[in-house]
């Protein structure tokens, strides 16, 4: 019986080991181009938790630290001959605040109104400036560690009716990463100056401030006679409750804030995003859908006056979070 010839063929040809080739190529890069987009997405929704968490962090701390401001200790509360207006000098209100300004020192405890251009917030950002005293035991002079300031530590008990506490929150750039950072300052009741970064990435801080019965930069009328506290019927900025050239009319209007209306934005490292260019961030909330040519402004707060009320888009591939709260005040916010 004839055997057929064995076969000579001892490989592939050329256009099969091209076409080999290209396949297996394909197939790398849709692997590679699989694994690139899991691991973009990865990154964004590891990113987008941390925002979250700081941003619980800030509203939880800043809330406790605003609900703490008019707060007077017991003993100078009940004994109506304390004083906080001596000599017939008001002292600065508990709650106050600047529109568009870094952390000076002469602004937290002096009682300039004015912000100097060299001290413009980063970003537009502001600064909010809270006091309080600490609460104290029944013997007196020992602090019952209600009261923290914004680090967290507690507050010592004052020893005179004018010694208050006060926290301050800004945004300054982080001397070690270089990033855009929600700092806490703060001073105690002898005059010791402290500072403490708390969150970084936060990249802008807006704050309007609930008032009843203010006019924008002009005085406020007397309210009647054992009327009730209001609630706040329009939200203002730092700016509108000064009155150029009247201390006294300016102290009367921070005297009427009852709430205080936070906005952040923060953001995450570079590449966190899912594209490049990031859209305009508004710390206030959206009220239009894109492509609404509408009248209707962007943002709830927007205003051309505030440029704070919104952060332009940006072609850094940072993911960006806005947070919103409003606290409402429970301490009266005029002197004793």
């Amino acid at each position: 019986m004839q055997t057929q010839p064995f076969s000579r063929q001892r490989g592939l040809t050329l256009v099969e080991l091209l076409v080999a080739v290209a396949l297996a190529s394909l197939v790398a890069i849709a692997a590679v181009a699989s694994l690139i987009v899991a691991r973009q997405g990865f990154t964004s929704v590891d990113t987008a938790t941390q925002l979250r968490d700081n941003g619980r962090f800030a509203a939880g701390l800043m809330r406790r630290i605003i609900l703490q401001g008019g707060y007077v200790s017991t003993q100078y509360a009940i004994d109506r001959s304390h004083q906080f207006k001596l000599d017939a000098t008001a002292p600065e209100p508990y709650i106050k605040g600047f529109n568009n300004a870094r952390y000076v020192q002469s602004l937290a405890i002096g009682t300039t109104n004015t912000v100097g251009s060299s001290a413009r917030g980063i970003n537009n950002s502001d600064m909010l400036v809270v006091r309080y005293q600490s609460g104290q035991t029944i013997t007196g002079g020992v602090t019952d560690a209600a009261m923290i300031n914004c680090s967290g530590a507690t507050a010592t008990a004052p020893v005179n009716v004018g010694d208050r506490m006060f926290s301050a929150f800004h945004i300054a750039t982080s001397t070690t990463t270089g990033e855009p950072t929600l700092m806490c300052t703060w001073f105690n009741d002898s005059g010791t100056e402290s500072r403490q970064p708390l969150i970084e990435g936060v990249e802008s801080l807006q704050i309007l401030y609930g008032t009843y019965g203010v006019t924008p930069n002009t005085a406020p009328t007397a309210l009647a006679a054992n009327t009730l506290t209001p609630p706040p019927d329009r939200y203002l900025r730092a700016d509108q409750l000064v009155v150029s050239g009247d201390d006294a009319a300016t102290i009367a209007n921070w005297e009427r804030v009852r709430s205080v209306r936070i906005g952040l934005v923060l953001r995450g490292p570079t590449g966190s995003a899912p594209e490049t260019t990031v859209p305009a961030q508004y710390p206030f909330g959206k009220t239009k859908q894109s492509g609404d040519a509408s009248s209707v402004p962007d943002s709830m707060m927007a205003s051309t006056d505030d440029p704070g009320s919104s952060l332009a888009a940006q072609s850094d591939g940072r993911l960006r979070q806005t947070l919103t709260f409003t606290v409402h005040l429970r301490n009266p916010q005029d002197a004793l």
